[in-house]
């Protein structure tokens, strides 16, 4: 199955903005979506979250490779 990045849709949040202004102002969660191969993947994400790429990559690879 293939997915295309392009297609892919954000959902949106709400938050008072400016802060402090009382007015609600709705956004996207993410503002694109795009491909990587790993090494690339681990070069563009957040450090924080670098152990998300080391858990994905332990599912989806064949065991004994």
């Amino acid at each position: 199955m293939r997915l295309d990045a392009a297609a892919i849709r954000s959902n949106t949040f709400t938050m008072e903005w400016p802060p402090r202004s009382g007015r609600q102002s709705e956004f996207l969660e993410v503002d694109r979506a795009q491909w990587f191969v790993i090494e690339a993947a681990r070069e563009r994400i957040n450090p924080a979250q670098a152990d998300f790429l080391d858990r994905l990559v332990g599912l989806v690879t064949p065991r004994g490779v």
